[in-house]
């Protein structure tokens, strides 16, 4: 009877037993291999680590990264037979069986390493005969196909440490802010200890409790022969350090940036976001830590930006680029708490970019087609069509220099010149400087002033002015340039693009001008100490009817090294969200104070382009130049007018004199005439008194002289020869007094002459023939 007892029972025994060999041996164990995801590790644009980004609660390392003395220690208190056993350790289990029994209570475990890497990777947390019988088959399965340093490895991998910290990896970076390759012997000790009861050993709350626990460890390692005396002393008296922070110190650092590695890689490379945190990638972009600590430094100071309320904080976003590659260098995205993957305003916002469009849309186009820095813009009133643009400040000049509208940020001549280049010029500009427009709602001359249908990011901003900071070429701005894959494969590299956005000389000559607005202009605000900065302000209007204020706020700016744009603003503007100061009050502060800090460890370099001076000299020399010919011109018309006049004078004058020649001419005929009908009839006594003809032909000489008044400018009193008296004129000279006798032959009366001597002896007059010849 008893055989046939003690033969079933071995029979059920062995039944049972046969079932789970049986179980054990169609198992899947294959979710051990999961253990090594790793996070994603970001480095800057010298190689460094800068960065990690996981979703996994633990992280994986490979075997061979553990220090001996790390695995060592772990094996001393949890298995010290690890290497001897198959799985599962019957003679560990005898042992620790009688110490219980001793003891009364459960004072040593009997399970392997491998046992609890079975129940923690692969059974349910319960306490049943059935998982321990699944433990103790599954754990000698494992042993089957896998090696030890593989079993150690996911091990390691996945068990809990307590505070959060699943894997040694993550337990090394959170209790020490160490990676494991560096942990000391005394540090490998203090978390092998932590494994029996993470919580209640926790050094973060029961330091003195986990030290005696570190220093059993210690012990154990040095009976087991794992470390020597001298070791062993040295790691007892060793003080540990704790890592207060908690946790990584590089995960979720550099946020906004990181943001937009994730996107990039996204939306550029194909990745998937799971890819990204699961992955274990190493993502190497153009960060550089200190210009992006620089700008999170600026974002951190509350003072530096407007005052909101309590239903909305002012926002803002910001960039930094190198405009020779492109490169982004450092990015923040918004103030206030960071969401995961939330609103990037750096890259994601579309905002009007006001006043700052005017470099891209007019002012380099018109170089382009040749307009000069110091050519002058009508700055007038004025409407085109049914768009009425007005100045800033209400006031106009007439007309002022290109250079002078750009400082001052004028928008009528901005205006004025982009119609005068034609609204296609300006568009096809700004699609050259990367910014991408609606060939419909965008074909207008708001373009002038920033005005389009979908707006802009920084990032865009940034890019387009890289292009006239790098003498007309434009780099594509990106911040990744290589990924490598878990298993080092480059899946991802960089290849860079670039255009020609304008000609050198265009882009010097922008630069030229975008000096004198920070110098001069509305940038001042964004002035550094001993660097050169070229850029330019913008703003936009509250679009609500009734209220006067600023609804954006830009600053896009640029040394040789480095081209920043910043906004600012409100995420919804409404009646009671609006900026109240401009530009240059708000957003240029916010460029200076993360600039100076950016650059403060850089060179300064100058952009080696003509001064503004020069080229409002050459205006100046110009204008001068340009009123003297002028003058020359009024002279040569004035001249001319003149002389015409002078011309006609001298006709009328001719015509004048050659009447009465005609006349006194026909007169003398006339007279000769009846003279001599009157001789004839004389009693002939006249013959003797032939002076008296003399005086006659005196007269008619008298006219004869009129011939030499030609020269006579006198003019008017010759003509007074309509008596053929000669006239005043015609007495060139004093002794030509005879005239007057002479003028008495008006009516021919000479006779008056004939009958006295005195007449006769009138050669004194008679002598006037001298003064005759004088008048010819």
């Amino acid at each position: 009877m008893n055989q046939v007892l003690v033969l079933s029972v071995s029979t059920a025994v062995l039944a049972f037993l046969s079932f789970f060999h049986v179980y054990s041996e169609g198992a899947d164990i294959s979710a051990l291999n999961d253990d090594m995801a790793q996070s994603t590790v970001i480095y800057d644009a010298n190689g460094e680590v800068a960065s990690k980004i996981s979703a996994l609660k633990n992280e994986g390392i490979k075997i061979e990264d553990v220090p001996d003395h790390v695995k060592n220690a772990v094996i001393a208190i949890e298995d010290h037979r690890f290497y001897e056993h198959d799985g599962v350790d019957l003679v560990g289990i005898s042992r620790a069986f009688v110490q219980n029994v001793k003891a009364g209570s459960i004072v040593e475990g009997g399970s392997t390493i491998t046992q609890q890497l079975t129940k923690n990777a692969l059974l349910s947390s319960e306490k049943t005969y059935k998982r321990k019988l699944e433990e103790f088959f599954l754990a000698r399965e494992i042993e089957k196909q896998y090696s030890k340093d593989d079993i150690m490895q996911m091990y390691l991998n996945r068990i809990y440490f307590g505070n959060g910290s699943w894997g040694i990896k993550r337990a090394a970076m959170g209790y020490f802010g160490k990676e494991v390759k560096d942990l000391s012997i005394s540090e490998a000790a203090m978390l092998a200890g932590l494994i029996k009861a993470p919580s209640a050993l926790d050094p973060n709350k029961n330091f003195e409790e986990a030290i005696e626990r570190r220093n059993l460890v210690l012990q154990m390692m040095k009976t087991h022969g794992f470390i020597q005396e001298k070791e062993y002393k040295q790691a007892i008296a060793e003080e540990v350090v704790l890592n207060e922070k908690g946790g990584d110190p590089l995960r979720g650092k550099y946020p906004y940036y990181v943001d937009h590695v994730i996107d990039e890689a996204i939306k550029k490379y194909g990745l998937t976001q799971e890819e990204i945190l699961t992955g274990g990638l190493q993502i190497y972009t153009e960060l550089d830590v200190t210009m992006q600590s620089a700008v999170e430094a600026t974002y951190a100071k509350d003072d530096l930006f407007p005052k909101g309320t309590e239903k909305q904080m002012v926002q803002s976003g910001a960039v930094l680029v190198d405009p020779k590659t492109g490169g982004i260098r450092a990015l923040v995205g918004g103030r206030g708490e960071h969401v995961f993957r939330g609103y990037n305003r750096a890259t994601q916002l579309k905002a009007q970019p006001g006043s700052t469009m005017k470099p891209l849309a007019v002012f380099a186009p018109a170089l382009e087609e040749g307009w000069g820095v110091t050519d002058m813009l009508k700055d007038e009133e004025m409407e085109f069509k049914d768009y009425k643009p007005q100045n800033y400040n209400g006031k106009y000049k007439g007309e002022v220099p290109m250079y002078e509208a750009l400082r001052d940020s004028l928008n009528v001549p901005s205006v004025w010149l982009l119609d005068e280049i034609g609204i296609v010029k300006g568009m096809d500009a700004v699609k050259n400087f990367g910014i991408n427009l609606d060939p419909v709602n965008d074909r207008n001359l708001g373009l002038a002033l920033g005005g389009l249908s979908t707006g802009v990011s920084p990032v865009t901003m940034a890019e387009a002015y890289s292009a006239l900071a790098n003498k007309g070429e434009r780099h594509e701005t990106h911040a990744i340039t290589k990924i490598i894959d878990k298993e080092g494969n480059t899946i991802v590299e960089y290849e860079g693009k670039k255009s020609r956005a304008v000609s050198k000389e265009t882009a010097e000559k922008m630069t030229t001008m975008l000096l004198g607005v920070v110098q001069e202009g509305t940038g001042k605000g964004a002035q550094i100490p001993g660097r050169e900065i070229a850029g330019k302000t913008g703003s936009t209007q509250v679009p609500i009817e009734g209220i006067k204020g600023t609804k954006d706020q830009w600053f896009v700016g640029y040394t040789p090294q480095l081209v920043g744009a910043v906004w600012v603003g409100y995420d919804k503007t409404d009646q009671e969200h609006f900026l109240t100061t401009t530009s240059s009050e708000g957003a240029a502060l916010v460029f200076k104070d993360f600039m100076a800090e950016a650059l403060k460890d850089t060179k300064a370099e100058s952009f080696n382009v003509p001064p503004l001076s020069k080229f409002i000299e050459e205006h100046k020399k110009q204008q001068r130049a340009k009123s003297v010919k002028e003058l020359e011109s009024r002279i040569k018309k004035e001249s001319e007018k003149l002389k015409k006049q002078w011309e006609e004078a001298k006709k009328k004058i001719k015509d004048k004199k050659e009447k009465p020649k005609e006349e006194a001419n026909k007169e003398t005929k006339t007279q000769s005439a009846e003279a001599s009908t009157n001789s004839s009839s004389s009693n002939d006594t006249s013959e003797k008194k032939d002076n008296g003809d003399s005086m006659d032909t005196g007269g008619t000489a008298g006219g004869d002289g009129n011939t030499g008044e030609d020269g006579d400018a006198g003019g008017e009193g010759d003509t007074g020869g309509e008596g053929d008296t000669g006239g005043e004129g015609d007495a060139g000279g004093e002794g030509d007094a005879g005239g007057e006798g002479d003028a008495g032959g008006e009516g021919d009366a000479g006779g008056e002459g004939d009958t006295g001597d005195e007449g006769d002896t009138g050669d004194e007059g008679d002598t006037g023939d001298s003064g005759d010849e004088s008048s010819g």
